[in-house]
């Protein structure tokens, strides 16, 4: 896993920009996904995880609709967050 130090603005689905800071990174099946927190807090509990993808032309960062995916990916992080303790 990579780790990053690097806030980045995104826009949910109302339209809404929210700051948020890129904690780590890995690669699952060839797609890359990225673990973030919101900016500006000192111990966030949770992440969220999203998926790179190409839409366009252009990279974006999604949300991981299928389950199965989604557990796999949390827990590559999570194990990757323990060792960092």
């Amino acid at each position: 896993m990579e780790e990053f130090d690097s806030i980045i603005t995104l826009t949910d689905e109302n339209g809404d920009d929210i700051d948020m800071e890129i904690i780590g990174s890995c690669e699952y099946k060839g797609a890359e996904y990225f673990a973030l927190i919101p900016a500006n807090v000192d111990e966030a509990e949770e992440y969220v995880l999203l998926k790179l993808v190409i839409e366009d032309g252009e990279e974006c960062l999604v949300s991981i609709e299928d389950d199965k995916e989604f557990y796999a990916v949390a827990d590559l992080f999570d194990k990757s967050f323990e060792e960092l303790s």
